[in-house]
């Protein structure tokens, strides 16, 4: 794994078919500078005999490109068959695994795992004692400020990660509002997540697009992009940069933040290369200013950068 700063690429959120992960995934292994690759189905354990086999596919191919493969869990287990899943995940073998819910939790305690943004980390005690159960790396809610990300990192219990990109994680539900919107119910969804492969976009009264609904999840419907902040985070001892992968070319978008990292390009160059590869898609990055999160400092700025 590459020293300094290091890129990952967060768990695919959306329900995309069998082949297309696999092409996605291949195409990462061979051409994205990606330090880590999370896989996993985190959202609905529905979704799973329809793709499983595409773990064990990819990893063979990512990890003789030189990427760590991290397999991580359901986000919200709410029922038997999402418990057996996370337990099936968090017992499997040695690897590391990704922690997105506090069942998941108990079940690795003791060994080292990374601890994802689902878990409500907002303080140097939870920070310390997840570390002390074993946590080794711990990606932050999106929501939390620049301020609060430097206070976590500056106390050393585990290594830090913030999400730089793609849509921003809200809020999960025990139901699917995306099957009630075809007037479908839960257990007779028929996959409609599947018709929206970067989550279905929900407007305001004004019909302004503002929210993204992926199953059981609700993501920002703007992408954090947060190019503009990254030199700050980096000096606030953040080590770990998280992409969300979205419909657009996430080869592209790494090589982007890579060269930001290695200090190849100017946070304004990367945004007007991403703003092209993202197909002039909205851009927020308001919570790390301490702000509304689906406010773009880096258009107008509200606060100071850090």
């Amino acid at each position: 794994m590459a020293a300094g700063p290091r890129l990952v690429l967060a768990p695919v959120l959306y329900h995309w078919p069998a082949g297309r992960l696999r092409d996605f995934y291949f195409r990462i292994a061979d051409e994205a500078p990606v330090d880590i690759v999370h896989l996993g189905e985190i959202v609905c354990a529905k979704r799973l005999p329809r793709i499983a086999q595409v773990w064990d596919e990819v990893t063979p191919r990512l990890e003789a490109a030189g990427k760590a493969v991290v397999r991580s869990t359901l986000a919200l287990a709410s029922e038997p068959r999402d418990l057996e899943l996370v337990r099936a995940v968090a017992t499997a073998g040695e690897g590391i695994v990704e922690a997105n819910d506090l069942s998941a939790l108990s079940l690795l305690a003791g060994r080292p795992h990374v601890v994802g943004p689902y878990v409500n980390v907002y303080n140097e005690m939870t920070l310390a004692a997840l570390a002390e159960d074993g946590a080794v790396r711990v990606c932050l809610p999106v929501e939390l400020p620049l301020s609060a990300v430097r206070t976590l990192a500056a106390c050393g219990s585990a290594a830090i990660e913030v999400q730089i990109f793609g849509r921003m994680p809200l809020a999960l539900s025990a139901r699917c509002y995306h099957a009630r919107s075809r007037g479908r119910s839960r257990d007779s969804c028929h996959y409609a997540c599947g018709e929206d492969a970067d989550g279905m976009a929900v407007a305001t009264l004004d019909g302004q697009p503002f929210l993204a609904v992926n199953g059981l999840q609700t993501l920002s419907f703007a992408y954090l992009e947060a190019s503009h902040h990254l030199a700050t985070l980096s000096e606030a001892g953040v080590s770990f940069f998280r992409l969300q992968p979205q419909t657009v070319d996430m080869v592209a978008v790494a090589r982007v933040y890579r060269q930001l990292l290695d200090h190849a390009l100017e946070p304004g160059a990367a945004r007007a290369r991403l703003a092209q590869i993202c197909h002039g898609i909205a851009f927020a990055d308001g919570y790390l200013d301490g702000g509304p999160g689906m406010m773009d400092g880096s258009r107008n700025p509200r606060t100071g950068r850090g």
